[in-house]
């Protein structure tokens, strides 16, 4: 663990901000592609309820980030970045629609949900720049992370009430068949 801190403390005292912050973006900017060519792939098999509730699972091993002083945010600032997840969560999850085929449950593909990605990204660049010179690069990055796991854990229990309550249905329908 010493070791670790000793490599982030150099990180962050050693590489200029600005380039901290423009790394940051590149990577969210290599995220965001990701999850859109993933969910227009997941779009063309049926959709299970494992896959819809791991990601933000897998995401939360990220909290570890918040043993280390750099990545540390005040309580205040952690309800403001839940408070804006939530907010760009329930977009997600309006915009999140379900189908039923012969053999599954589909998530419908959505032009609505790429414009989202993409607002998404346009505001995080925007609020990084803006916020970058009153807020630390690492204390940023945690505020970006809650803001993140308070979006997607959200969209993903709404992704799965829906689920449930469509596969639910479409039981019924089978059995009365």
């Amino acid at each position: 663990m010493h070791k670790i801190q000793e490599l982030i403390d150099y990180v962050f005292t050693t590489i200029p901000s600005i380039y901290l912050i423009i790394a940051s973006t590149v990577v969210f900017v290599v995220m965001t592609t990701f999850v859109y060519t993933m969910r227009a792939k997941a779009s063309n098999r049926p959709i299970q309820a494992k896959k819809i509730i791991l990601p933000p699972l897998f995401m939360s091993s990220g909290m570890l980030m918040f043993l280390f002083d750099e990545f540390q945010v005040p309580w205040t600032q952690v309800v403001e970045a839940s408070l804006v997840g939530l907010i760009f969560s329930a977009f997600l999850i309006y915009t999140t629609k379900f189908e039923i085929k012969d053999d599954g449950i589909y998530l419908k593909k959505s032009k609505a949900f790429l414009l989202i990605l993409l607002g998404l990204l346009v505001i995080r660049m925007v609020g990084k720049i803006a916020l970058s010179n009153t807020i630390d690069v690492g204390e940023l990055g945690g505020m970006f992370f809650i803001l993140a796991f308070s979006m997607i854990l959200p969209w993903r229990v709404g992704m799965l009430v829906k689920y449930k309550m469509l596969e639910k249905s479409k039981v019924g329908k089978e059995s009365s068949l």
